[in-house]
């Protein structure tokens, strides 16, 4: 199953792969050649296909956890300031997602959508420390009757180019539907209020809608 969002290059991608292995069985006459050729071909079309995975992970949503919002791996657990929003310390929560990770995000919690921000800017790689702050991002806020205001911003990569965010402001957010995609990147932070006891270690693998980050009995 292929998130919607790579239809078109999906589609493209596809035609052009046709396309070069034709040309390629009728052009080059070395038969080791070809198939190198051929074959390299079709890996660039695998790793294509697999960024844009959306495997069905359907949860019970529930107001007292928070939940990974991407596949990734654990990077960032510390107290920050955040500017942006909060202009107060908060605790970060970072996940950094490898070309071979899945790239939807999700809601991480259920609320009501306070806030949702797009910025362009670098493509620095994501574990820059100035990248939460000078990439492209987006930054947004979802009220939860437990947790009060929780912040997650999506964070563009050396690879990506674009950052698709459904988060609208009035909107409800439900645990675990999707909030967005990260074409080809790379790193998604939680903003915690201080104090939060999460479940989750550094360089843990987190699995997106299944790993908890935060539960409050």
């Amino acid at each position: 199953m292929f998130h919607k969002e790579g239809t078109k290059i999906i589609f493209y991608s596809m035609l052009i792969t046709v396309a070069l292995v034709l040309a390629a069985d009728y052009f080059l006459t070395l038969n080791w050649l070809r198939i190198v050729v051929q074959c390299t071909i079709l890996v660039f079309l695998v790793i294509i296909l697999q960024f844009f995975r959306n495997p069905n992970r359907t949860i019970t949503a529930a107001d007292n956890t928070i939940v990974a919002p991407v596949d990734g791996k654990v990077v960032v657990i510390e107290e920050v300031y955040e500017p942006e929003y909060f202009k107060d310390k908060r605790l970060m929560v970072s996940i950094f997602m490898s070309p071979f990770n899945v790239h939807v995000t999700r809601y991480a919690l259920n609320g009501e959508i306070k806030y949702s921000k797009y910025h362009p800017g670098k493509y620095l790689v994501a574990w820059h420390p100035k990248a939460s702050e000078e990439n492209e991002r987006t930054t947004i806020v979802v009220d939860n009757p437990i947790f009060g205001e929780v912040m997650y911003r999506q964070i563009a990569g050396a690879l990506a180019k674009r950052i698709v965010n459904y988060a609208k402001v009035g909107e409800h957010a439900i645990q675990g539907t999707d909030a967005g995609f990260i074409k080809f990147g790379s790193r998604v932070d939680l903003y915690l209020p201080l104090g939060t006891d999460v479940k989750v270690l550094l360089n843990q693998k987190a699995v997106g809608n299944k790993t908890i980050i935060v539960e409050k009995k």
